[in-house]
């Protein structure tokens, strides 16, 4: 097919998960401007879907990423921005996804793989992780909010040591920085992150996503911002039909059926 060439994502959907996957394993799966765009395009499927509670974001193969296929992207064969507007920014710079998202990484996972899954919410390691920011060994800094996330997840010090070696490190090393969450045998992480969905599934989703959109405000604008959101948070929830499940199912004593209205 002509995707081994180019590339392809796709998205599966397992009852309330969907499964958004990278695929150009014959280049590492190495980004093409088509792939960002596609990722962009099923992030925005799985936002506007209310049916989809839970999305898992990953790979094919053995690695996450070895970054951008850079001739695509610069020089004189670079290939046109043909992104819609308006879509789920994969990076999170833009339009940002409201709902859960797990990253799940593998293998090479580097610039903008780390930056991607630092763009989500949890990410899901296996032991064969190796990563590495090396923007500024090919003359160029990063651009996907690397810059910042860094500094969120770990501090001025880590982060600057970081970006400025440009060294390589483990999906050990990464646990104890806080990029990743956990971290699991090849093959095992896949099936962590499914689990770990599933679990997501069991609350309310219209509470998780007003819980996310609470934490956005706090990034975005800082505490008074965070607090300031919270009536409206009161008013969405305590209107919904998940709320009144939820309270029956405590008196009942008994687990919850959420239907996300």
């Amino acid at each position: 097919m002509s995707s081994t060439e180019t590339g392809r994502v796709t998205m599966d959907i397992d009852g309330h998960v969907c499964i958004i996957t990278v695929d150009n394993t014959t280049k590492k799966n190495a980004y093409t401007p088509a792939m960002l765009d596609q990722v962009a395009e099923f992030m925005t499927a799985y936002e506007d879907n209310d049916e989809l509670w839970v999305a898992i974001f990953c790979s094919a193969g053995e690695h996450t990423t070895a970054g951008l296929d850079m001739p695509r992207f610069f020089g004189p064969t670079a290939e046109p921005n043909r992104r819609r507007p308006g879509l789920v920014d994969p990076f999170g710079l833009e339009r940002r996804c409201t709902k859960p998202v797990i990253a799940v990484v593998q293998g090479i996972t580097y610039t903008v793989g780390i930056e991607m899954a630092l763009a989500q919410d949890i990410v899901i390691a296996a032991d064969t992780a190796r990563f590495q920011q090396l923007e500024s060994r090919r003359g160029i800094a990063p651009l996907g909010g690397a810059h910042f996330r860094y500094l969120s997840r770990t501090g001025w010090g880590n982060a600057m040591h970081l970006l400025f070696t440009c060294e390589e490190f483990n999906a050990e090393r990464a646990l104890q920085l806080g990029f990743v969450q956990e971290v699991h045998p090849f093959g095992r992480h896949m099936e962590r992150a499914r689990e770990l969905a599933a679990t997501i599934c069991e609350c309310a989703p219209i509470g998780l996503r007003a819980t996310k959109k609470a934490a956005l405000a706090y990034i975005e604008g800082g505490e008074q911002a965070a607090v300031a959101c919270i009536p409206a948070i009161r008013e969405q929830v305590f209107a919904t039909e998940d709320f009144k499940e939820g309270i029956q199912s405590f008196v009942e004593r008994r687990k919850a059926r959420f239907s996300g209205r």
